[in-house]
């Protein structure tokens, strides 16, 4: 199993024609992904190659899904069509919708993510790197070929620590991993991706990563707490970051020990998250945790 993406997945591409979307449709095929089309009104009934398979374009997310069945969106679709986008997508009703798009207005997030969730659409995202189920399918931008299947859940705010920790621990491999973006304001959180890890039978062992600013760290510590069995090790990225000064694409602001690394550390620590202080530490501490999983009578993991 898997969460959110599985080999059964059928995959439609907002933005498919364009050059960003070419690329990765082809990426994402090579990776066995099923994508079953594209979406672009001005180039509606096209067919276009790519990778050895003919995709057909369709006019609209519904057209496609009509005909299709798709189940899956992945948007590469430039920030100010971004909104009008999603919308589309969630007037569709489609269960996943996978917003790559850097740079997107934050009342424009705001307003599809609330109009997507009233629709039931799940947002993975803005400005995000997508999601992968090694050896199932890949909707996004992450490389495909740095990792293989396993028994690791992974979520990150972070598109290259995703990478990092997946080539990391790639000879013991995962069941997914899920970059949901590091934008204000951001659709599937950890909370949700530890929720479904947590009931993923296929899923041992859950590493996190999350970045300075916010709170969303300490929210997933007290979630982890109250609700999650499996081992969680986690990894913060700033530690270094200077007091008052807006990072990286997380957009942090941090002011006194609000949303500081050490603050996010302290608080899953306190919940018995293990938590690295560098990504290859992270990776060793997965490592001895599922070798103590394995030597756990009775613990077949």
């Amino acid at each position: 199993m898997a969460i959110f993406l599985t080999k059964d997945s059928k995959v439609i591409v907002q933005g498919m024609t364009g050059a960003e979307g070419m690329k990765h449709t082809r990426r994402m095929l090579a990776a066995g992904t099923d994508v079953v089309g594209g979406v672009n009104p001005r180039k509606a009934g096209a067919r276009v190659e790519i990778g050895g398979r003919t995709v057909p374009v369709f006019g609209s997310v519904r057209e496609a899904m009509d005909a299709t069945g798709a189940d899956v969106s992945v948007l590469f679709v430039p920030p100010p069509h971004a909104k009008a986008a999603v919308t589309e997508a969630a007037d569709a009703r489609i269960p996943l919708a996978v917003v790559i798009t850097e740079g997107i207005p934050v009342h424009d997030a705001v307003a599809f993510q609330a109009y997507a969730r009233a629709r039931a659409t799940r947002i993975i995202g803005p400005n995000c790197p997508g999601l992968i189920s090694p050896g199932q399918s890949n909707a996004g931008i992450i490389p495909a070929d740095i990792t293989k299947p396993g028994r690791i859940g992974l979520v990150s705010k972070s598109g290259t620590l995703t990478y990092q920790l997946m080539y990391e621990l790639r000879d013991i491999g995962f069941s997914t991993c899920v970059g949901i973006g590091g934008d204000p304001v951001i659709g599937t959180t950890h909370i949700d991706a530890l929720a479904a890890f947590e009931a993923d039978p296929d899923t041992d062992l859950i590493v996190m990563i999350g970045e300075i600013g916010g709170d969303a760290e300490e929210r997933a510590a007290r979630y982890i707490a109250d609700h999650v069995t499996k081992p969680v090790v986690g990894y913060i990225a700033g530690f270094t970051a200077p007091e008052g000064r807006t990072m990286g694409h997380a957009g942090a602001i941090v002011s006194g020990s609000s949303g500081t690394a050490a603050a996010k550390k302290a608080a899953l620590e306190a919940a018995g998250v293990s938590v690295g202080a560098t990504p290859t530490e992270t990776a060793g501490l997965v490592v001895a945790l599922l070798d103590d999983l394995a030597e756990t009578p009775g613990n077949v993991a």
